[in-house]
């Protein structure tokens, strides 16, 4: 009997290299939402034309660019969109009996947006760069956050938004998984959350993100 080897169409995340990166994605665009690489993004989705989007992705490369608009929409056109976003791969989904997705992203890499066109289907196709944020797909070192001082800003900034939180679970996380965590679950306004996005590296996103906590 022959063995028959199957290549895979889509790479494993952990194993997805720039050439498995497309030059053109879709983009679901989400205002005040975050996604960072290696975070994780639940989304329930049942516009038609997003819906539209998950299904071609489903049956490509399961890539989607989740990227900020800003500014006001005008009557007949799309928002405009943000210069930098991030590339979420499908890793988990579900199609409900209604015809909704629920499904969830996990981010692979930053990207550039070079330009968008929107398609007949109703979303909108992005040309992508993602070189000058390549280094995503590689391993980071986490910097070494204070926890004390981080926890004394948690709590002031907690209790100024009247917010709750599992304490035991939050300190059981490590440093990069906070710095992945926080920024992507707190109500931080849609420009915080954009900057946190664009910065170059952990330790800037940490001090950002201390600025931001600390903030009256």
């Amino acid at each position: 009997m022959h063995e028959v080897s199957l290549k895979r169409r889509v790479p494993p995340r952990s194993e997805l290299t720039l050439a498995d990166i497309p030059p053109n994605v879709g983009l679901f665009p989400l205002r005040g939402t975050l996604l960072l690489p290696n975070g994780h993004l639940p989304l329930h989705i049942y516009e038609p034309r997003y819906i539209a989007l998950m299904e071609h992705a489903l049956a490509t490369t399961r890539l989607i660019g989740v990227i900020q608009p800003y500014g006001m929409t005008a009557f007949g056109r799309p928002a405009p969109l943000q210069s930098t976003g991030t590339l979420g791969r499908i890793t988990a989904f579900e199609e409900g009996s209604d015809g909704r997705f629920s499904l969830t992203l996990t981010g692979v890499c930053r990207f550039r947006l070079l330009q968008a066109e929107r398609r007949e289907e109703g979303w909108r196709e992005g040309r992508i760069d993602i070189f000058p944020y390549s280094h995503d797909l590689l391993e980071s070192t986490a910097p070494l956050l204070d926890r004390p001082a981080l926890k004394r800003s948690l709590k002031h900034y907690f209790e100024r938004h009247q917010l709750e939180t599992d304490w035991k679970k939050l300190e059981a996380l490590d440093d990069e998984t906070l710095l992945i965590a926080l920024p992507m679950i707190l109500p931080l306004d849609a420009g915080d959350k954009q900057a946190l996005l664009e910065a170059p590296d952990l330790n800037e996103r940490a001090s950002l993100l201390f600025d931001m906590l600390d903030q009256d």
